[in-house]
């Protein structure tokens, strides 16, 4: 049987990536309730807008590595998409129903449920309408002040903490320069980073800011156990609990 692997976390939170993706298919109900059912502090998923402005979720632009047809979210209808039938990654094979592309709406029901704490990512670059209504849906289903967004683009953070000021946020790079730790300070935000580029040197500076740190994408037990050392706040994994 396919399950998580465990190691001696301490105080750091486990942020399950797209769901348990390493038990079943990214960013789908199923991946967000095996996470769900499971100790992770939070889930974290992609959004993207469609053609018809509804908000799913899916990592690409395209659902061709996850469903093996082409499909530019952008460019596509919401009923068109929710037709489309994902691979099961998890080794059972067959058709299952279940493996779909979700809407927000449904991975901000089961965090809620859940009691899981929701990470966000804003995969487009949003203008303001449409981040007031993603703000609007979490509000709705009562999970903001238990949600944090993360991002790519700095245009995301000064949009969404336009509206809400105080909102948790965690920036995302792949590198840790001048340049990066100037803007997280500057804009008053945490950092979401590749877990290679940490070091002794730069996760301290950051604490000492009072930068909370989080970290992607962790899967080897020995790496996660020396990130713990290090200090950061969360470990971002597809597998380890």
């Amino acid at each position: 049987m396919l399950t998580t692997k465990t190691f001696d976390k301490k105080d750091v939170k486990m942020i399950a990536h797209r769901g348990v993706s390493g038990l079943e298919t990214e960013n789908t109900v199923a991946a967000f309730v095996a996470a769900g059912n499971r100790s992770y502090y939070g889930i974290e998923t992609d959004i993207h807008a469609t053609a018809d402005g509804k908000f799913v979720c899916l990592h690409d632009e395209d659902a061709r590595r996850v469903a093996g047809v082409t499909c530019r979210v952008n460019r596509e209808k919401y009923e068109d998409i929710k037709k489309i039938k994902l691979k099961d990654t998890s080794g059972g094979g067959g058709q299952r129903e279940d493996l779909r592309i979700p809407l927000l709406e449904d991975y901000i029901s089961v965090c809620k449920k859940y009691g899981k704490h929701a990470v966000l990512e804003l995969k487009d670059e949003f203008d303001f309408a449409q981040m007031s209504e993603i703000i609007g849906i979490i509000r709705e289903i009562g999970h903001l002040s238990d949600t944090t967004f993360i991002s790519f683009y700095p245009k995301n953070c000064y949009l969404l903490r336009g509206i809400l000021p105080e909102q948790s946020f965690q920036f995302l790079s792949d590198r840790i320069n001048k340049e990066v730790i100037d803007g997280v300070l500057g804009a008053r935000v945490d950092l979401d980073v590749v877990y290679t580029a940490l070091s002794e040197e730069n996760v301290k500076l950051l604490k000492a800011h009072g930068v909370r740190i989080n970290c992607w994408t962790v899967d080897d037990e020995k790496a996660a156990e020396a990130l713990v050392r290090l200090g950061v706040d969360y470990i971002t994994s597809n597998i380890l609990e």
